[in-house]
């Protein structure tokens, strides 16, 4: 069974590595390092020349969804480089480490026989501009009342959640810090099977700045967490709980993966998966300049896999499939009439029996697009006519 959108879920297959919260299903809704000269300068020098990252956003106005225009805005907000030296693993954390800081969360739980309480969770963090924005994965920080870092010097803040991307696993926080070390984003595109990397983090949510090294094992890795594939790198770098959100760096010190997940199998070891950068470089940028990125679909529901008999008998239910959980109140899919207790049949004539394959069928279509949904309700088949809507925050 796997709950879709805001419901956590274990995969068989790998699990998100962060330091989870715990909770009920059904229970009330640094010091600056010195950098290297191989081909930087350039880079710090434009950066320098802007008055502050907020500053630069605020003057961009642009769609950086755009790719004509991606490129040039990741250039001006971040320090981009390429593999063109390798380094020793004490060089490459030494450049790196202080670019990548702990964070803990803290989350108020309501039981259904308990009172509310808070619940701390962890994981990792990569420093991505001078005056204090951090990207992480947005499970990471999910329902987070508060969300803390701690730089490598010692120093902790307080974070700001600037916005968050379910569909990436990313999210942007920011403390207000300056002259801090953010991480140089490399070019995931040129990775090749056997390349040297390093994997930093705060594994076990206790044991921050640990390093550990690998290889890329394999690329392009389709991988489904929470009901979203997602095309990851594979690595053979020790990866443990806490470490999501961390870095993965290349042979040079830079950034080429976000840490999202590792093996879950009993006895599996060295099977541990990273976000490329370069699919979430233009991410960043939207979450940074609009807290959300422009152009995501929203169903405006939620849903819940029924994918055994027994299952089924327990929700009393007659068969198995995908289910709407939750209708969101003044949404198109309210408007269109569907209700929460539905069985989704198909999506735009495309048979779906789990909320992934649901994600899968949308995959071409654009807001504003109309598609028809055909459910079954008390044993009778109904068609509702669906226009998606554009998936923006709540507050």
């Amino acid at each position: 069974m796997k709950m879709f959108e805001n419901d956590e879920v274990k995969e068989d297959i790998v699990e998100r590595d962060g330091i989870e919260r715990q909770g009920e299903w059904g229970s009330a809704e640094p010091p600056r390092r010195k950098r290297k000269k191989w081909g930087r300068i350039a880079a710090v020098a434009s950066i320098c020349l802007a008055v502050s990252i907020g500053s630069l956003l605020d003057a961009m106005g642009k769609d950086v969804t755009d790719s004509s225009s991606e490129s040039a805005s990741v250039e001006a907000v971040f320090l981009t480089g390429s593999l063109s030296e390798s380094l020793s693993i004490p060089e490459i954390a030494e450049l790196a480490a202080p670019s990548v800081v702990e964070i803990t969360t803290e989350v108020i739980v309501t039981g259904q026989r308990t009172p509310q309480y808070v619940s701390e969770g962890a994981g990792s963090g990569v420093i991505i501009t001078e005056d204090g924005y951090i990207v992480t994965n947005n499970h990471v920080i999910e329902g987070a009342e508060k969300i803390t870092v701690r730089l490598v010097s010692g120093d902790e803040y307080e974070a700001e959640l600037i916005g968050t991307d379910v569909e990436t696993d990313i999210a942007i926080i920011r403390i207000e810090a300056s002259g801090l070390s953010p991480a140089t984003l490399g070019d995931s595109s040129t990775l090749v099977v056997g390349n040297d990397v390093v994997a930093i983090g705060n594994p076990l949510g206790q044991l921050g700045g640990t390093v550990t090294d690998g290889i890329i094992s394999a690329l392009d890795r389709d991988i489904t967490l929470d009901d979203q594939t997602m095309s990851l790198l594979q690595t053979n770098a020790a990866i443990n709980p806490g470490n999501s959100g961390g870095g993965l760096f290349d042979g040079s010190g830079n950034l080429i993966g976000i840490v999202v997940a590792k093996s879950s199998g009993t006895d599996v070891e060295g099977l541990g998966f990273a976000i490329p950068i370069n699919d979430v470089k233009s991410v960043m940028l939207e979450l940074m300049q609009n807290g959300y990125v422009r152009g995501r679909i929203s169903l405006g529901m939620t849903f819940l896999d029924i994918a055994s008999n027994q299952e089924a008998m327990m929700y009393r239910v007659s068969q198995t499939g995908v289910y709407v959980l939750k209708v969101t109140g003044g949404s198109n899919a309210e408007a269109s009439g569907l209700k929460s207790g539905d069985l989704i049949v198909s999506v735009g004539g495309t048979e779906v029996s789990t909320a992934a394959e649901i994600t899968a069928a949308l995959d071409g279509y654009e807001v504003g697009d109309s598609v028809e949904i055909k459910v079954i309700r008390n044993s009778a088949e109904k068609i509702s006519t669906l226009i998606l809507e554009e998936s923006k925050p709540s507050n």
